[in-house]
């Protein structure tokens, strides 16, 4: 039997992902000379477990990008494996500061376009950030069953033209059949404006009705015995094992709740803030919080690590 493997040292780094009300983001070049030298990466670096990683954020775009920061969100935790070392990388959203970004060490910094990057070669372990950027802070979930198809068909359109982009159709009551022409009518509305659509719980309607992806109910994400074929998809989680659960098959996102209490669940209390931060502290997927929530939450939800909240009447 051979000897067995030394495990590679683990390097905390907390990232600051710097991002302007038109959504372009800082990147910053690794100085030549450096490991990685010449690739483009989201500001931040190295800290110890001892250190608060929200200070050390606060230090290091001090000493790399010359800011101070205003407003910084916990965000998604992971870890990445590079030859001979892993990272935990602690991402932070920060929306506010004072100071212009420029690279104190004579690095290059530019703003991009998530989607569209313009510099590169970016640092494998920020590929991912890109995908989660894409999301927007608000998911909303069709409510045809309150309005009605027509009259809701009118609050789509007028919410899509208010910048609406992430919908999941979610109509517990309509036949398969009325559920797949409904989804076809959603999307198609959807694809003009650019937003994408989400099926609840079923792949057969999401192909019938050409949507993005499919979101999948808790009870169903517990059955998946393998990342479903899909490259976009989001499950419904309401503890620790069922965010573990998304996290190990790659999920595009999870939404948890109920955070607070609804009026279609009466009697049912929410977890809270605090239970939500913690489920979420440490988390790799972005997490939208469900249950009770309102547009103007949607800071709250940010400071509790939340990357957005979703909504069922609120954005209608």
């Amino acid at each position: 039997m051979g000897a067995a493997s030394t495990p590679q040292p683990l390097v905390n780094v907390a990232v600051a992902v710097v991002q302007r009300s038109d959504g372009c983001v800082l990147l910053a070049e690794r100085p030549h000379g450096k490991s990685s030298g010449g690739f483009w990466e989201f500001p931040g670096g190295k800290f110890e477990i001892t250190e608060n990683a929200r200070q050390a954020l606060a230090r290091e775009v001090r000493e790399e990008i010359g800011i101070e920061i205003d407003r910084a969100y916990p965000w998604m935790t992971y870890e990445h494996a590079y030859p001979g070392k892993r990272v935990r990388l602690h991402f932070y959203r920060i929306l506010a500061w004072h100071g212009t970004p420029h690279g104190r060490e004579g690095q290059r910094v530019s703003w991009e376009d998530p989607q569209a990057l313009g510099v590169g070669p970016l640092l494998p372990a920020n590929e991912r950030v890109l995908r989660a950027l894409s999301l927007p802070a608000l998911y909303a979930i069709t409510h045809a069953r309150k309005y009605g198809v027509a009259a809701f068909m009118d609050k789509l359109r007028a919410a899509l033209k208010r910048g609406v982009q992430l919908i999941q159709v979610r109509e517990p009551e309509m036949t398969p059949e009325q559920l797949a022409q409904f989804a076809r009518r959603v999307v198609v509305a959807a694809h003009a404006h650019g937003a994408r659509v989400l099926i609840n719980g079923s792949m057969m309607i999401a192909q019938r009705a050409g949507a993005d992806g499919v979101h999948f109910q808790s009870r169903q994400l517990q059955q998946l015995t393998a990342p479903p074929a899909l490259a976009f998809w989001a499950a419904s989680c309401h503890n620790s094992a069922e965010l573990a659960r998304a996290a190990e098959l790659h999920a595009s996102f999870a939404v948890l709740s109920p955070v607070l209490p609804t009026a279609s669940h009466p009697g049912v209390p929410g977890m809270g803030w605090e239970k939500f931060a913690a489920l979420t502290h440490h988390y790799p997927l972005p997490v939208y919080a469900l249950g009770g929530m309102r547009a103007d939450m949607l800071e709250t939800a940010m400071d509790h690590g939340a990357h957005g909240v979703a909504l069922l009447t609120g954005c209608w």
